[in-house]
């Protein structure tokens, strides 16, 4: 698990360097494995030539999408709440306020993406009795005889979008941080296991997903950092 640097003007600028890391190394990790071939091996473990067996599986569709979708938007009901009425007193208004506007934009990031996207789904590609080909999304402006708008994920942005809390809560309060940061990433996995299962998602889609809410975090953390030198010692 990440550790924290501590607090303060220091520990802050050590954060940000090592929030600006992770972000190149991600991009590296990531275009490694778009170049490795293997978001078509794994899309070919649960596909079949007439489609995806689990694509309308009852508790893939009703808890794995749409009970993740409503978990996502209690939490943003939770957020806001606190930003009324505080639950988080180390967290000052702004951090407050700054937490849900994050959290909203992360959920929003992929959603927008996609629009432009021309990279189909896997569910509609011919081998699995589609009509698309398989064409890399980093190939912009090719289509690839689909419908496209599948690029990045936007259910697991559900998830990811909660990295927020890590960002705004992790000096104020570490521990529930990095709580907070395990849970995020065990339920940005399962959503990615879920939509890739379906047929909708290749794992390239979902880790994506991560990389470009982590980016959007990582630019907005110094905005979001404690105006005082001194925050109290909060588990």
């Amino acid at each position: 698990m990440t550790a924290l640097p501590g607090k303060g003007p220091t520990g802050r600028r050590v954060a940000r360097r090592r929030d600006l890391v992770a972000v190149a190394v991600g991009a590296l990790v990531l275009a490694a494995w778009d170049a490795s071939g293997l978001d078509l091996a794994a899309a070919r473990l649960f596909g079949r030539a007439r489609g995806f067996p689990a694509r309308d599986a009852w508790w893939l569709v009703h808890l794995g999408h749409d009970g993740l979708r409503w978990l996502g938007w209690a939490i943003v009901a939770m957020l806001l709440a606190n930003a009324l009425r505080p639950w988080t007193r180390a967290l000052d208004a702004r951090q407050r306020w700054g937490w849900l506007a994050l959290t909203l934009a992360g959920a929003a990031l992929a959603p927008l993406m996609k629009q432009a996207s021309l990279t189909s789904c896997p569910w509609e590609l011919t081998e699995f009795g589609g009509v698309a080909a398989h064409v890399s999304h980093w190939r912009l402006g090719v289509a690839d005889g689909g419908p496209g708008h599948c690029f990045p994920s936007g259910h697991a942005s559900t998830a990811f979008a909660l990295l927020s809390g890590w960002f705004v809560a992790r000096e104020a309060y570490p521990r529930a941080a990095r709580h907070g940061l395990a849970a995020v990433c065990l339920l940005g996995a399962f959503a990615g296991s879920v939509q890739l299962a379906r047929g909708a998602h290749y794992p390239s889609h979902t880790l994506w997903t991560a990389w470009f809410c982590w980016t959007l975090n990582a630019l907005a953390a110094p905005w979001l950092a404690p105006r005082s030198l001194e925050t109290p010692n909060l588990p």
